[in-house]
């Protein structure tokens, strides 16, 4: 008998899924990446049950062993690198990340647990993902149904437009009811947190005294840019001296964000990877004439100010932006949560409410 769930997280980088399960109060046991640099981060903030592993040569009875063979893997999360799907990607539909997809199929079959939850970018369900997804499916079609949604995380009370893919599956013979996605907070209640909200305080803050308050150094060139556009505007406010040229051939190039400045009162832009560079998105402070350190996104991206990246200005921007923001990953937890102590089918397992 359990009170709690036992939980498995692979590809889990710096840990945005497991701190938000940690915190729905689920056991996390284990946790897998191959960089090495998120799992210290990881394993800093969140317990050294964490391990760098080629995640091929990983099978199912490794990580029973790893966690005790008599304690079962009911939960399996995760994000499987995502590039190959993303929109923003050019050239070829194929690329070797998207089959890791595969291999997360693969764990998850062999650990058999109630259900599972898989984070992607909304390309999952286009048509460079659909090949992969068709695939996943046939993998654990016999064992689990399956339940698709892209959430908004600014719904969830996160201060980012960030919409991503949910893929949940649930055992059919071990859980009895259909799966729910959680609903929004509705609009009375949600209090939205804007850029000003989350950050502001930060301006007055050295970076000796918060973790990984450091911002990108702009080159003169940007420097002069960002100084010639005020908080909300991107590169097509930018005088015309200041404009690529291949932006200024082609108006409606699609990344408009690019060489902008935060809004103060609304939500952040999404948090990616390069977030840390003022030309790749609206990245640049609202008012000072920088980037928004590390820190001020992992703010937007709901992590606490205790929690500390570890890795070079690259390296931890990767790590914040391509985890799942921890307080969208704690609306999911806690809603599992309360799903499987009211549908778990009580001849495999009982669990106490």
């Amino acid at each position: 008998m359990s009170s709690s769930f036992n939980v498995v997280d692979l590809f889990c980088g710096a840990g945005g899924l497991s701190l938000g399960f940690k915190k729905a109060g689920f056991n996390v046991l284990f946790a897998a990446d191959n960089d090495t640099k998120a799992i210290k981060t990881y394993n800093h903030n969140l317990g050294y049950h964490a391990e760098v592993v080629d995640i091929y040569r990983l099978s199912g009875s490794d990580i029973l062993k790893k966690i005790g063979e008599n304690k079962a893997v009911d939960i399996v999360i995760g994000g499987p690198p995502c590039q190959g799907f993303s929109i923003q990607r050019r050239g070829s539909d194929t690329d070797d990340r998207n089959y890791l997809v595969l291999e997360y199929a693969r764990l998850v079959s062999q650990l058999n647990p109630y259900i599972f939850v898989m984070e992607n970018v909304s390309g999952l369900l286009s048509k460079r993902g659909e090949e992969v997804l068709k695939s996943l499916k046939e993998t654990l079609g016999a064992t689990f149904e399956f339940y698709t949604k892209k959430l908004d995380a600014s719904k969830f009370g996160v201060p980012q437009a960030r919409k991503r893919v949910f893929l949940i599956g649930v055992n059919k013979h071990k859980v009895d009811k259909a799966f729910e996605f959680p609903e929004p907070i509705p609009e009375f209640e949600l209090i939205p947190l804007t850029v000003r909200d989350s950050i502001a305080d930060l301006q007055h803050v050295d970076e000796e005294h918060a973790y990984n308050h450091k911002a990108d150094k702009l080159s003169a060139i940007n420097l002069e840019r960002i100084k010639s556009i005020t908080a909300g505007q991107g590169r097509d406010s930018l005088p015309e001296h200041l404009q690529l040229a291949c932006h200024k051939n082609n108006v409606s190039h699609r990344h408009l964000d690019t060489y902008g400045r935060m809004p103060w009162d609304s939500v952040a832009p999404t948090i990616t990877a390069r977030f840390d560079s003022f030309s790749r998105g609206r990245f640049g402070h609202p008012e000072e004439d920088r980037t928004v350190t590390l820190r001020e996104g992992a703010r937007l991206q709901t992590f606490p100010d205790d929690f500390q990246f570890f890795g070079t200005k690259v390296e931890v921007a990767r790590q914040i932006g391509n985890a799942v923001p921890p307080k969208l990953s704690n609306c999911i937890a806690e809603h599992i949560k309360c799903f499987l102590n009211e549908n778990i089918k009580v001849q495999n397992k009982e669990v106490a409410v």
